[in-house]
């Protein structure tokens, strides 16, 4: 299990460096991994055993990762001498920083959201399609916030809430693994016809390993508009977070993911606007539900706000950690 103080300090280190392409990073060294294994199992599967091939895949790659996860930590823990301590601590903490990705999520959002506002909406289009799956290339100003958006709710969980969740559950080696995980949906994933039955393993593993991330982001998002709102309209803070609550209950199921939509439904009735409907993926025009209600806020405040509220969301976030570990090790 990882300790209260070695979390803070990953977390400030996330939030200090992010993801340096300097730096050897895991989820890199575990897409390169991926996509080795797709060629080699694709070798020798035929087409009409790809979901088997997909099972291979997803064993050969989360297996090693726990088990060599595991190692490294045990090694690192079992040094004595004070110079070697300081040292594994450090490479420690780094690695637990790599499972957390809540810089290189704000700053993208950030600029989208800035390329808009100084009216380069062909700017941000490409840079919204940097971090989205949809086509992007014919969304309106409004339709590239309202992504955002989304994007902000969906990886908060994906990114910080779920990595967080499992560093606390069985520390470094299970949030590694939820991040291998993570990687195989993102690679293989996809209801297209080249992965509809070889991405089915990694798709269902990771619909369960986010399904209660993904409702305990919600809960969070409900608390950072609270929060929020305290210092900005004190008197409507719980209508707020009620009407958050409430939206999230209601839509959170309106989404084409068992779990995406719990934290977009959440964030949109925080904000008080709309999202889902009608996306293009492939040139393939996807029908998505629509989530929360019209509203008078306009997506430029409403995607600044998200911005905010996916930072004290986390922050929160981390908070809960630090006191259930705190108090596990009173225990």
């Amino acid at each position: 299990m990882i300790s209260p103080i070695e979390l803070i300090f990953a977390f400030i280190l996330d939030l200090a460096i992010g993801d340096p392409r300097w730096l050897p990073h895991p989820v890199r060294i575990i897409g390169k991994g991926i996509i080795r294994l797709e060629n080699f199992l694709r070798g020798r599967f035929r087409a009409g055993n790809e979901k088997t091939a997909g099972v291979l895949l997803v064993i050969s790659i989360l297996f090693p990762v726990i088990i060599i996860t595991f190692i490294i930590q045990k090694a690192l823990l079992s040094y004595s001498a004070d110079l070697l301590v300081i040292i594994s601590m450090i490479i420690l903490i780094y690695l637990i920083s790599t499972t957390l990705a809540l810089r290189e999520l704000i700053n993208t959002a950030r600029l989208v959201i800035d390329a808009v506002k100084g009216g380069s909406v062909e700017g941000a289009r490409q840079k919204l399609a940097m971090i989205v799956g949809r086509d992007t290339d014919r969304l309106s100003e409004d339709g590239i916030l309202r992504a955002t958006i989304e994007t902000l709710a969906e990886n908060l969980s994906d990114g910080f809430i779920a990595p967080l969740f499992y560093l606390v559950v069985g520390g470094l080696p299970l949030a590694m693994a939820y991040k291998a995980i993570n990687t195989l949906d993102s690679m293989v994933g996809y209801k297209n016809k080249r992965y509809i039955h070889f991405g089915w393993a990694a798709a269902k593993l990771d619909d369960a390993a986010n399904y209660l991330p993904a409702r305990i982001t919600g809960m969070f998002i409900v608390i950072a508009v609270f929060v929020d709102s305290l210092f900005k309209d004190f008197h409507n803070a719980l209508l707020v977070a009620r009407r958050s609550y409430s939206i999230m209950c209601r839509d959170g199921r309106n989404h084409t993911s068992p779990n995406s939509g719990v934290p977009e439904a959440a964030m949109a009735g925080a904000l008080g606007v709309r999202l889902g409907g009608p996306s293009t993926y492939g040139g393939v025009l996807i029908e998505k539900p629509r989530i929360g209600d019209d509203g008078a806020e306009d997506y430029r405040t409403a995607a600044d706000r998200a911005v905010v509220l996916t930072a004290i969301a986390s922050s929160v976030a981390v908070i809960a950690a630090v006191f259930i570990l705190s108090m596990r090790k009173l225990l």
